[in-house]
């Protein structure tokens, strides 16, 4: 359900959302907090017209590259890392029987919520906390946006196995918000990032994207010896 309210509104998800209150009630897994500001962005999906809807979901996930919904994107931007973080979590769908037949990358955050929802509760718990920094600093960017979709971010971090590092969290949200009605700005700050290779490569970025990646690794290292998806 998390994941639908994360996808490109039309129709068939309009039709839906009437249906998802009583979700959530049958399955009880967002805590009470969470619940009322969940339900009000349900009953705006459920009675909003669709292209209003649709207006401003671009605006929001598409205009804006602090706001995307791939997870490796926040992370490890344009880096090499990145394809080898898209390899290992494609690996660890097609483990667990799921099969990517939509042309979506593996960290789309609506496909990784589908994939939880299948999965056992505890293990589902656990993989949100690989991700939960990144959901923190969604939710804080939505929320100076008064956007009700903080909604479902502050509903994820809640369910997660564990709580999200403040300094990690804060890392993320040094970039600035963009304008998404300033386009040029917007094509800026989607430009391909330089990737450098050859000596002092890792040094550059010691203090700041790389070394998150390293801080984001060891954490999850440090309470899980397997191998980490999201960091």
């Amino acid at each position: 359900m998390l994941s639908a309210l994360l996808t490109y509104p039309d129709e068939e998800l309009v039709g839906a959302a009437a249906e998802f209150a009583d979700v959530l009630e049958t399955e009880a897994l967002v805590p009470a907090a969470q619940r009322g500001a969940l339900d009000r962005l349900i009953d705006e999906v459920s009675t909003t017209d669709v292209y209003d809807l649709q207006e401003r979901y671009g605006q929001l996930f598409d205009r804006s590259k602090t706001l995307a919904l791939y997870l490796f994107e926040h992370v490890h931007g344009e880096s090499r890392d990145r394809g080898q973080a898209m390899i290992d979590l494609r690996a660890m769908y097609e483990k667990a029987g799921l099969v990517i037949d939509a042309n979506e990358l593996p960290d789309y955050l609506p496909l990784f919520l589908e994939f939880l929802s299948v999965r056992p509760v505890e293990e589902a718990r656990l993989l949100l906390a690989d991700t939960a920094h990144i959901l923190a600093a969604l939710a804080e960017r939505l929320g100076r946006r008064q956007s009700p979709y903080k909604a479902v971010f502050d509903a994820l971090v809640a369910m997660a196995d564990e709580a999200p590092q403040r300094e990690i969290v804060d890392e993320l949200l040094k970039s600035p918000d963009s304008d998404p009605m300033d386009l040029k700005a917007l094509d800026a700050a989607w430009e391909e990032e330089e990737v450098r290779f050859g000596p002092g490569a890792q040094g550059q970025g010691a203090c700041g994207k790389e070394g998150l990646i390293a801080k984001l690794r060891h954490a999850r290292r440090a309470v899980n010896p397997a191998p980490p998806t999201m960091q």
